[in-house]
């Protein structure tokens, strides 16, 4: 059992919560131009010129949409159909030649993406409310980022990328209790802003 291997799905899935489609394009232009992933067969199409522009083109677009205000909820809504599928593809795709179970790798990714994009729409409502929207464009910038880096480390160094998921769990815990005492604060006639996180 290659135990990096299902920590690179975990990665993979994670970041594609984030953002849909890093991972699927890290995944692709690593195989293509590195050999630090071996696709074959089915999952070689990956590489392919024309797959690979247009994973960069609706990375573009989720990227900029993301940032304008009520085109981001569309786009969320359509994640949560969208991020799991292609954090799985990711995983699958990712780990094909290592010696992981599909099945497992598929549920892993299922849990990994869908959590992630679930905190995502929790947390987006807090951040439009305290800051009446300005605040969105940096937070999906900061997913971005995020997306992107967990997709190279899962990758790279997959035993990071968990830590470093472990890490944003905890900080985005955090974060849900202060938010959830400001707005019950809020409720009883308080008015100020969410306390940042410590």
């Amino acid at each position: 059992m290659d135990v990096a291997g299902y920590l690179t799905a975990f990665g993979l899935a994670t970041a594609a919560g984030l953002n849909a489609w890093f991972p699927l394009l890290a995944v692709g232009l690593l195989a293509r131009y590195t050999g630090l992933i071996d696709l074959d067969g089915q999952w070689e199409q990956l590489t392919h010129t024309t797959v690979l522009l247009g994973l960069t083109g609706v990375s573009i677009l989720d990227f900029v949409g993301d940032k304008i205000a009520t085109v981001d909820h569309v786009l969320h809504a359509i994640g949560t159909v969208i991020a799991p599928a292609t954090g799985i593809l990711s995983a699958l795709g990712a780990t094909e030649s290592l010696d992981v179970s599909p099945e497992a790798v598929t549920v892993i990714g299922l849990i990994a993406a869908e959590t992630a994009h679930g905190s995502r729409l929790a947390l987006r409502p807090f951040v439009t409310a305290g800051t009446a929207g300005t605040g969105n464009p940096v937070v999906s910038l900061i997913e971005d980022v995020l997306s992107g880096l967990l997709s190279l480390l899962a990758i790279l160094a997959p035993l990071i990328a968990a830590l470093l998921i472990v890490v944003l769990a905890w900080i985005v815990w955090r974060m849900f209790r202060r938010m959830r005492r400001w707005r019950r604060g809020r409720g009883a006639g308080g008015g100020r802003a969410p306390p940042a996180p410590a």
